[in-house]
């Protein structure tokens, strides 16, 4: 006989989440995560085996997430509103909450060691799918004739520039400091308005 679950998959995945985002990897027990998720800690064993597994989880749906949120900020008339937009939407990410919980991201490529090879690898392929996205965003007409370097580059720049800033955020964890960063970057990738390159 096949045992149903008695929990809504989502939602358990989305507390989990939001637990391993604060907390951090090491700090999360099974029982943490079984708290937040309002399921017994066995009903959890058996549906997923182990902590590794629910992280792997979670941070898919993280990651379809941000790639999502990404191309809705990116769809955008000039590469300086895309970029005003795409900034603006990971500083909210970072900051929104009390207390900021900082950029999940970074945080799973600092823990990567102790979580696994998985867990690099998924960081390594989303932010390789987000610099396509970004080069793609800015490759439009209309939008790369006004950066100061080809899509690509700037591409793999804000990829970096990004990285910076979640670091940023946890020294300083002032939203205004990180904008006033994101709009001196967007000055670097892009010419001043009416003086786009032929």
């Amino acid at each position: 006989m096949i045992m149903t679950r008695q929990f809504d998959e989502a939602t358990v995945l989305d507390r989990v989440l939001d637990v391993f985002w604060s907390q951090g990897w090491q700090a999360t027990s099974m029982a943490d995560l079984a708290e937040a998720a309002a399921v017994q800690r066995g009903s959890l064993y058996h549906a997923y085996a182990s902590k590794e597994h629910l992280f792997e989880l979670a941070f898919d749906r993280y990651a379809e997430r941000v790639l999502a949120e990404s191309r809705r900020a990116l769809d955008a008339p000039t590469a300086r509103l895309a970029l005003e937009r795409f900034f603006e939407a990971s500083i909210n990410s970072m900051t929104a909450d009390v207390p900021p919980r900082g950029c999940f991201t970074t945080k799973t490529a600092v823990e990567s060691a102790a979580i696994g090879a998985s867990a690099l690898r998924r960081v390594r392929e989303l932010m390789e799918r987000l610099e396509t996205i970004v080069a793609d965003a800015l490759s439009q007409e209309g939008l790369r004739e006004s950066l100061r370097v080809s899509p690509d580059q700037a591409a793999r720049a804000i990829m970096v520039f990004t990285r910076g800033l979640a670091v940023m955020e946890r020294i300083h964890a002032e939203p205004a400091r990180l904008r006033e960063l994101a709009a001196l970057q967007i000055t670097l990738l892009v010419e001043p308005e009416g003086s786009a390159r032929a």
